[in-house]
């Protein structure tokens, strides 16, 4: 292991801890609530390219298990999958700017850390501009340090000992002081990162569902090099949580991930020249939503789409999400209401509306495309209030935790309110659950990326 001191650098000066505003995160205060990995879920159930004649990269295919072969002409498993044909392949060599580690985030902000160094555990703090390093009756002070990994090896890193054992993270890690703070900067290869994202953001599965695992990797590939530069204020890439990406290093990465990243190298998702939006979310009920669900202009890529096998029954309907119900007395309704109006963004009829005391009615008064709610109105006894798309988990959020979807209905029985529902999540873009179940009826990833992103192109990187 190379150990050498890092230059102090000027942006290291003044940082700040606001998370990027380049609209590709998810809007504020959602992103803080809404987990974009995988949450595992009990569950209820055990090509042709366009006029260019480009073919799949050679490795890519040689590598994909025959996913899409498996698939052949007129075994499509639905209707809307028949018209869905892979986005077409184009390669290339990387451009320049990304060509480059990518630099995550692993721990910032935080007081303490411990590090595995030349065999000895290293208790790493920040005091006053500085970083301080202890081990036994050593210690020694810098501005920053950087600790580079040996070839094919790993640096460990945690929060605390118990957890050191574990962590693995390759490439080099840089400790700063950061307004008094302590952060550790992990810069990896991006097919190294992706190996430590995958098995994080759409579950463990087995070889049957390996089509699902590389449609991950490519959907967090491009998310992270649509990252790339993207938060400059704070002077690295990407968060290692759900403000991102959920990464913790190779710690939880096994053969199968290894194999999905690998066999889908450099391979990213572009509309019109650009990286697009990869959002993707747990399950969507039958049916994904635009950017509407969050009051935004649509995207040509982020269409809301039927998710639906031949039987009519959903792509994710293993998940227990499909169909979800939670109730309400009339006492707790509305001192839901009333705490959770702020959060919920709602809009009353008049300036005493947030003094009501009593809710007569919740209605749905008009929905979204896909039969998400668009406006939910409730009636009280000091007039009426509005909430509107995805705003209205909050408005029901209890115990910390908001409505699993926005895809609901309402009805009242004796002095219970009751909301049945379908969906995890937000319903944009990618839905996991049924990417599993695709993936397991013998679509390619090519396939399943072209269905939930419409009009896509496929991009390898060749370095």
């Amino acid at each position: 292991m190379h150990f050498r001191l890092s230059p102090i650098l000027a942006f290291f000066i003044g940082f700040s801890a606001a998370i990027a505003d380049d609209d590709f995160d998810l809007p504020d205060d959602v992103q803080s609530t809404e987990v974009m990995r995988f949450i595992p879920i009990e569950t209820t159930t055990t090509g042709t390219t366009d006029s260019s004649k480009k073919e799949i990269p050679k490795q890519v295919r040689e590598d994909s298990l025959d996913g899409s072969r498996r698939h052949g002409s007129g075994s499509r498993m639905t209707e809307e999958t028949n018209q869905d044909k892979p986005a077409a392949f184009k390669e290339h060599r990387i451009p320049e700017e990304l060509n480059r580690p990518l630099r995550v985030g692993i721990f910032t902000g935080v007081k303490e850390l411990y590090f595995k160094y030349q065999g000895e555990t290293v208790h790493v703090t920040a005091t006053k501009n500085k970083v301080k390093f202890e081990t036994g009756d050593n210690s020694t002070e810098d501005i920053s340090r950087e600790f580079n990994s040996e070839e094919g090896a790993c640096l460990a890193v945690a929060p605390d000992t118990k957890t050191l054992g574990r962590a693995c993270y390759p490439g080099s890690i840089l400790f700063r002081n950061t307004n008094g703070k302590l952060d550790a900067i992990n810069s990896v290869d991006v097919e190294d990162y992706l190996r430590g994202v995958v098995p994080y953001e759409i579950g463990k599965l087995d070889s049957s569902r390996i089509e699902a695992l590389k449609a991950q990797a490519v959907a967090a590939r491009t998310y992270a090099y649509k990252h790339f530069n993207s938060r400059e204020a704070v002077g690295f890439d990407v968060y290692a949580d759900t403000k991102d990406q959920v990464y913790k290093g190779l710690e939880s990465a096994t053969p199968l991930t290894d194999a999905a990243v690998k066999a889908t190298a450099g391979v990213v998702m572009t509309y019109g020249g650009e990286f697009i939006i990869a959002y993707y979310h747990s399950t969507c009920g039958g049916i994904t939503e635009t950017l509407a669900t969050w009051n935004r202009a649509d995207l040509p890529y982020l269409k809301s789409v039927e998710d639906r096998r031949p039987n009519g029954k959903p792509w994710c309907d293993e998940s227990s999400y499909t169909k979800w119900e939670r109730r309400f007395t009339d006492k707790e309704i509305a001192k839901l209401f009333k705490a959770n109006v702020t959060e919920a963004k709602a809009t009353f009829s008049n300036a005493n509306g947030k003094d009501f005391k009593k809710v007569k009615s919740i209605k749905v008064k008009d929905k979204l495309k896909s039969g998400r709610i668009m406006t939910l109105r409730i009636e009280t006894d000091k007039g009426h209030f509005d909430v509107l798309t995805d705003r209205t988990r909050w408005l029901f959020k209890k115990a910390g935790t908001i409505l699993p979807s926005s895809f609901f209905t309402v009805k009242k029985e004796g002095k219970e309110w009751v909301l049945t529902g379908t969906g995890f999540g937000h319903g944009v873009g990618m839905c996991q659950m049924g990417v599993r179940a695709r993936a397991q009826a013998g679509q390619s990833y090519q396939e399943i990326l072209s269905h939930y992103y419409q009009g896509i192109t496929l991009e390898k990187f060749d370095r």
